[in-house]
């Protein structure tokens, strides 16, 4: 029964262990991602839309391509699909840079979030799990009537302090993280918004309208 008790002990190190790479992996990811799409600031996102709107009002297109396809950030990323589907009318590009939005940028950062969040759930209950487990070893040593092993004893203890310890060291820091990260993608959201509606009202003109479809026809 000992030997069982000690493979579940190296079990839920192993297990803890394997949590906290995982969920600092996918905090790392998270964080690089919102540092590659958003821009440094406001200043720095205006300075990017004044040189689209020059190129969009000199009806330049394939230099506003240019300045959009060779930036990674998602404002520019979004400009770039904008001038390419500026055959839609203004409704549907606006439902579809939003949809783009969602679908290239949020996606992917609630898919790594929720990774970090079911690695801060599962660590402390993995914990107390091994914690259950170090004391289920400590009383089979007591309940088997001869001299108590207070080694044995002390060895499972430890392995039931340890383990709820490592959970909550694994929870701990990776839920302040996702905290941090959350904010700078509701600030990024919030700069990204501003830009949007830049990059709308200077499509608008741009656009297709049922008289530019007839006029095409």
């Amino acid at each position: 029964m000992e030997a069982l008790f000690n493979l579940i002990g190296y079990v839920v190190y192993t297990a803890l262990g394997i949590l906290a790479l995982w969920g600092g992996f996918n905090c790392v990811l998270a964080w690089r991602r919102v540092v590659n799409v958003r821009f440094r600031d406001e200043d720095d996102q205006d300075e990017f839309l004044d040189d689209l709107d020059t190129k969009l009002n000199a009806a330049d297109f394939d230099g506003a391509i240019a300045l959009c396809e060779d930036d990674r950030r998602a404002l520019p990323q979004l400009a770039l699909f904008a001038v390419e589907m500026r055959s839609l009318d203004f409704p549907q590009l606006r439902r579809r840079l939003s949809e783009r939005f969602q679908q290239d940028v949020l996606a992917d950062l609630d898919h790594r979030l929720s990774w970090v969040t079911t690695v801060i759930k599962t660590a402390p209950m993995l914990g107390l799990f091994g914690t259950v487990i170090g004391m289920m070893g400590a009383f089979a040593n007591l309940s088997e009537g001869t001299k108590v092993d207070t080694a044995l004893m002390a060895e499972n203890i430890m392995l039931a302090l340890i383990t709820t310890a490592c959970g909550l060291a694994i929870a701990v820091p990776l839920l302040i993280c996702s905290a941090t990260i959350t904010l700078r993608i509701r600030k990024m959201e919030n700069l990204l918004s501003v830009g949007t509606a830049h990059l709308l009202d200077s499509m608008k003109p741009l656009t297709a309208t049922p008289a530019r479809r007839a006029a095409g026809a």
